[in-house]
């Protein structure tokens, strides 16, 4: 059991969740406002031998050497890879820290908010459909950017609404062949796909002016991922052709410091994250008490 647990900013965690850190720790700090600065971590930190962070700070090298009880980092947000985390997971290791974090706990909204679009700009439902006359999905040519769990989702349900699928990955999945996808190299699939989905890690940047090229005209451009899959001025010449849509759920996917791509009328944002449900936060909950349950051993 730790002696101290401290929820550095709001972390999402359910009511009950809530109530079961006390399972794990003796005392139980949880503060309800983002930090502004590394100070205000270190501040909040303070002797805690455990600390809960989520997406919206960073607990850095700096945080950590002048808080020296730490022992123990959980992440109540996706841990993709060390290098695009919000901890300092090297600094972390080096120091025998323990960091742990979780993952596909938001999927099933992400599918949810891509079908809701897609069809909502097809159909012309209270927005310019995207063609002359109404189209389903059916038939429609749609490629994966990444096919990971939220990637591999999209793909399914896209798959069994009668799309005719294809997919780009760094590394081939036979599997995904084997159910009828159809394997195509980047540029490839940009051509030849009318709907592409990036569904990327964090930090991952593919498309650029080559990539907007080779996808062209008279298409429609998701991003699932939890920041920018493109670069922001390619998108933008990509978008100034007039023919083109691109849809995101929130601002950081958008990627766009000016701000300027949000009112635009081939940009749809609702700047809310579709991840971010009841159901979510419950197996977020679930999720963020099992590392604990493993760091206590």
């Amino acid at each position: 059991m730790f002696q101290k647990l401290v929820a550095i900013e709001p972390v999402s965690l359910v009511e009950e969740a809530e109530k079961k850190l006390y399972d794990y720790a003796k005392e139980v700090v949880l503060f309800t406002d983002i930090p502004g600065d590394d100070e205000e971590i270190i501040r909040r930190i303070g002797d805690a031998d455990a600390v809960l962070v989520s997406y919206t700070s960073r607990i850095n090298s700096y945080v950590m050497e002048r808080c020296p009880n730490i022992k123990y980092v959980g992440m109540c947000c996706s841990l993709y890879s060390e290098e695009s985390a919000n901890v300092d997971i090297a600094y972390a290791r080096a120091h025998g820290i323990q960091v742990l974090g979780i993952r596909d706990y938001g999927d099933r909204g992400v599918v949810e908010f891509v079908l809701c679009e897609l069809v909502r700009l097809l159909h012309g439902y209270d927005r310019p459909m995207w063609k002359e006359l109404p189209e389903e999905i059916t038939g429609l040519k749609v490629g994966i950017v990444g096919i990971g769990v939220s990637g591999g989702m999209i793909a399914d349900a896209m798959q069994f609404m009668g799309a005719e699928v294809s997919y780009y990955s760094r590394t081939r999945k036979p599997e995904r062949e084997n159910q009828g996808m159809t394997y195509r190299p980047l540029n490839e699939l940009l051509e030849y796909c009318d709907v592409v989905f990036t569904c990327l890690n964090k930090n991952v940047i593919l498309l650029g002016e080559e990539q907007f090229a080779a996808l062209g005209s008279h298409k429609i451009l998701f991003n699932t991922s939890i920041g920018p899959s493109h670069e922001i001025e390619s998108l933008k010449k990509w978008l100034e052709k007039g023919e083109n849509y691109f849809i995101c759920d929130t601002a950081g996917a958008l990627g766009d410091p000016s701000g300027e791509l949000l009112s635009s009328p081939q940009v749809i944002c609702p700047n809310a994250s579709a991840g971010r449900t009841r159901q979510a936060f419950i197996l977020l909950s679930e999720k963020v008490l099992a590392n604990l349950e493993t760091a206590v051993g």
